[in-house]
């Protein structure tokens, strides 16, 4: 588009170069800055212009702009707001969206931006910003239509404007009155109390009453009495007149080419992308909404004369009222895309950052700001999980129709021909919350996928709906499953019933993974509490250069660092390496050095990939309102929404591209809410914002109530309106008349998280999840992380709930400390037990079952001793002692032993066996501590993990 100086306003100078709105009035055919204190406000005679710009996750602004005319505005007024439109978008370099308002049917995107609602002034220009001076309030009378967004309208204060279909507000001095027609809706009852509010906040300042009147309610209540005084006594309301509303529901979608200012007809069969040249502009014709395309190529004056068109065409004899909305080629809105029906999945848009930048560099050639114009993508951050993950597991193998209960040794090694059921139990904000998800492998069967469900669909039902209840895919998993498992492994095959039919029928020679076998194993994750092992095809073009593998061939085990990996993955191999092998030690293998061993059990060398497997990424966050009826799905986008938008009565989706959320509100009738998940499912078919959205995109069902932190985190939340009771209308009522937010009928008490939530006793071999496992603290290959929290509980039971996050702790107490239960004291016999059971292997402390008094292992009747004993042990096994560090307070290091740094290093010739080769420096004296790290041992341990690392790498001590 060619772009003359002459053409743009100065008012523009600067516009859109950060996130917020900017309003423009037209004055004498130019556009002039309001006053940020009059945003919303709009007067019936003059015609606005509105920029609205959008900080987006990738880092670029979208803008949208928007052009309001008042119903008294001036013919010259409005072609000026439309002009002027034009030309700020060729100031942002030429890809927003435009929108014709015009006062009383504005769309719901621009009223988003001025909730609850926008009530227009009289007057225009000549009267200013300013109101009018009066001492006596004046009655008005206001209906208000909308579900999503309110359409506020004031209306002749007479009886004959009341209606059975509409809401209406009758605002006196010295109260307000909210009249609900028979025929509303709750949820359009409660959005019209939020006008309520506004007017009683604006009008009012917060000191006047409340009332509510029900359509047909009898006279005999005192404040429909009082209503109906207003307009001389009850009567019959008449029936509402047929509008012009609905001509538009049988017209026919037409598209038309601007040739030389006039609009004429395309004729096709019909509509695809093929019809649209880059060289022109074009009218869609949709009866409620006309769109107007503008070809990239177009110049500023031809899309002047494309938006006369339209303007024109709006005008026309029994032409219903419709939106106008103007969009660029290759920055089409969803709606305009949708009318076609076939439409490119990629569209070949170069015009991006570089049409941009053209417009960026003529705009400083000719002395305007152009700061801010280009906005860089914003450093990628790992994604954060928003749970708790200091709660408890429980892993259930889907076989068949049933499920088994998997022991904690093994509830975080999956096959891919197998489906999943977990349930994770851990501590909210106020009270135990629940994640109950179902895991398909992608080798899995149809059968067990539909038994997974059931089964986790029934579980969810004993919990009386309380949990999240989450499905997903093998290789789609969201950061929250990462989370929780914190080590995960996926094995090839399955050992399901289901699955080993499947085999059989389809003659599948795909062998399930065998610890004598060989495979190959891709580590990935961003650290200790979030690391995976992926079985893949043992050939060599599995390989990649961003990520470390194992390669396991019986008792001969190989670590593989590809050449683009860090320190940090490394460690992660070695983490890995204690689930997958922990009693074999592996050989490095570094690449473009491996040896013919290495490559003979790949079956050779291949050419293999060198960039990260990409996955979803989480996008702006999109939320929809559903409408369900006998399997058909309709949604409405809710723009710039807040919690007060999800309504009790509904379903809304929440579309964040990586993940589908589906929240179901209190009030949603039963046989409704259990089609929650089929409504995810439609809704990722039929991928309403034409985003590709897989179909295997990880979908939590959510109950109002039991929201979990990383749903809530779009929102800012207030947990108490979740756990009001009452429909959306009555909540609404009590706040207004109260003015504050009632809270729920139980008092807000922290829960202790148990092991298997509410409705279940534990298995005593599940593992203890009582803190998470954070890069502060130590591991010890082949021991679970959970130990700590145990350990303190022997030395303390009382001393901090489950719930509450550990305290960070370094030292571990290793063989060579002591043995004797007297030196231990004041520790507990507990802690001196499994002290002694401490044995070396290989360089690592690792744990034996300790034994056990026949005093402590009396069991009460009814009880197998036996069981308990072997319960003890298995809670034991995966345990590592730690000793609890005084938060502020250096690390004690009496008892350790003092080794000289040549031994202690990783290629000593005469290493220390008898230490934690975790922490290798904890051994060096503080002298020698110091002249090898040139800091001391307390600055060392206050640096973040993986600068530690890093210094310990370089003296070869990690």
């Amino acid at each position: 588009m060619a772009v003359s100086m002459r053409d743009l306003d100065p008012a523009f100078q600067g516009a859109g170069q950060k996130a917020g709105m900017e309003i423009w009035r037209i004055e004498n055919f130019h556009p002039v800055p309001v006053p940020k204190s009059s945003y919303g406000k709009f007067f019936t005679g003059d015609s606005y212009v509105i920029l609205k710009t959008t900080a987006l996750k990738s880092g670029a602004f979208r803008h949208d702009i928007h052009y309001w005319l008042g119903k008294d505005t001036s013919q010259d007024e409005a072609g000026t707001a439309a002009i002027k439109t034009v030309e700020l978008d060729a100031a942002l370099g030429g890809r927003a969206v435009q929108y014709r308002e015009v006062q009383g049917h504005e769309t719901e995107k621009f009223l988003s931006y001025f909730k609850p609602c926008i009530i227009p002034q009289e007057g225009g220009t000549a009267s200013g910003f300013k109101h009018p001076e009066s001492n006596e309030h004046e009655t008005r009378l206001y209906v208000c239509k909308g579900k999503h967004v309110v359409h506020v309208k004031e209306v002749s204060f007479a009886r004959s404007s009341l209606n059975h279909d509409d809401i209406f507000i009758l605002d006196t001095k010295s109260k307000i009155f909210q009249f609900n027609g028979s025929n509303s809706s709750i949820q359009e009852r409660a959005k019209a109390l939020e006008v309520v509010q506004y007017i009683k906040d604006t009008y009012h300042d917060g000191k006047c009453e409340v009332a509510a009147v029900e359509d047909g309610k009898l006279m005999a209540d005192a404040e429909t009495g009082e209503f109906w005084g207003f307009f001389g006594g009850f009567a019959p309301l008449p029936r509402k007149a047929a509008t012009d509303d609905r001509k538009a529901d049988t017209f026919s979608t037409k598209l038309l080419c601007i040739e030389k200012g006039h609009a004429k007809p395309v004729q096709a069969d019909s509509l695809t992308r093929e019809l649209l040249d880059t060289n022109k502009c074009y009218l869609l014709d949709c009866g409620v909404e006309v769109f107007v395309w503008m070809g990239r190529n177009t110049s500023l004056d031809e899309r002047k004369s494309a938006s006369a068109a339209a303007e024109e065409l709006l005008h026309g004899p029994d032409r219903p009222k419709a939106h106008l909305i103007r969009v660029i080629e290759g920055f089409e809105t969803v709606m305009f895309r949708s009318k076609f029906e076939a439409w490119p999945q990629t569209d070949d848009v170069t015009v991006s950052e570089d049409g941009r930048g053209k417009v960026a560099a003529l705009l400083k050639r000719q002395g305007f700001n152009v700061k801010g114009l280009l906005k860089a993508a914003p450093a990628k951050e790992e994604p954060q999980p928003y749970i708790d993950c200091t709660g408890n597991l429980q892993v259930w193998r889907v076989d068949g129709q049933k499920k088994t209960l998997l022991q904690s040794s093994e509830q975080s090694k999956f096959y891919s021909g197998d489906c999943y059921i977990f349930q994770y139990t851990y501590p909210g904000e106020d009270k135990e919350e629940y994640l109950v998800g179902t895991w398909f492998g992608k080798q899995s069967v149809e059968e067990e996928r539909a038994a997974a469900i059931s089964l986790a669909t029934k579980m969810v039902e004993s919990l009386k709906s309380q949990p999240v209840q989450a499905r997903i895919f093998e290789g789609n998993e969201p950061i929250q499953f990462f989370s929780i498992f914190q080590s995960f492994i996926v094995f090839k095959g399955g050992v399901s019933a289901g699955y080993k039919n499947y085999i059989s029928e389809k003659e599948i020679a795909d062998e399930t993974y065998t610890e004598d076998g060989t495979a190959l194993f891709r580590v990935q994750g961003s650290g200790p509490d979030n690391m995976q092992s992926i079985q893949v095809e043992t050939v060599a073009s599995s390989l990649n250069s961003s990520y470390c593998y194992i390669l396991q061939s019986g008792s001969t085990v190989f670590s593989w660092s590809g050449s683009l990996t860090t320190s940090e993955d490394q460690e992660l191999v070695e983490r890995q390496l204690d689930l997958i092998k922990p009693n074999v030690q592996s050989k490095p293998q570094k690449e473009g050095s491996e040896t013919e061993q290495f490559w003979d059990l790949l079956g050779g060398k291949s050419e293999h990939h060198s960039q990260k497997i990409g996955k979803d990424a989480e996008s702006d966050p999109h939320l929809f309102s559903c409408t369900f009826s006998e399997g058909n799905l309709k949604v409405t986008e809710i723009f710039n929404f807040t919690q007060d938008d999800l309504m009790t009565e509904d379903i809304f989706i929440l579309d964040c591209h990586s993940d589908i959320f589906v929240w179901t509100g209190q009030q949603v009738e039963s046989k409704v809410r259990i089609q929650a998940l089929n409504i995810a499912e439609k809704f990722v078919k039929h991928d309403f914002l034409l985003e590709r959205l897989s179909r295997e995109t990880p979908i939590f069902i959510i109950t109002e109530g039991s929201e979990p932190s990383f749903f809530t985190r779009f929102f800012t939340w207030d947990s108490s309106k979740s756990t009001m009771h009452g429909n959306s209308f009555q909540r609404k009522l009590a706040i207004v008349k109260n003015g504050v937010t009632p809270t729920s009928d139980k008092p807000k008490r922290r829960a202790p998280a148990s092991h298997a939530g509410r409705s279940s006793v534990p298995d005593k071999s599940q593992r203890s999840r009582s803190m998470s496992f954070s890069p502060d603290r130590v591991r010890v290959r082949g021991r679970s992380p959970a130990f700590n929290a145990l350990a303190a509980t022997f030395e303390n039971p009382n001393a901090r709930n489950l719930s509450t996050p550990p305290p960070v702790v370094r030292k571990l107490y290793p063989k060579s400390v002591t043995t004797d239960p007297a030196k231990l004291a004041p520790r507990s016999s507990a802690i001196a037990a499994l002290t002694a059971s401490f044995e070396p292997v290989r360089g690592n402390t690792v744990l034996k079952s300790p034994k056990v008094s026949p005093k402590a292992s009396e069991s009460k009747p009814g009880t197998d001793s036996k069981e308990n004993s072997n319960a003890m042990s298995s809670r034991i096994e995966a345990l590592t002692i730690q000793e609890d560090v005084k938060e502020g307070e250096a690390e004690d290091e009496e008892g350790l032993p003092i080794f000289p740094y040549e031994r202690l290093k990783v290629l000593s010739t005469d290493p220390v066996t008898e230490i934690d080769v975790t922490k290798r420096e904890t051994y060096l004296s503080s002298e020698e501590f110091r002249e090898k790290f040139n800091i001391t041992k307390d600055a060392f341990y206050k640096l973040p993990k993986w600068k530690q690392n890093k210094l310990k790498m370089v003296l070869q001590l990690f």
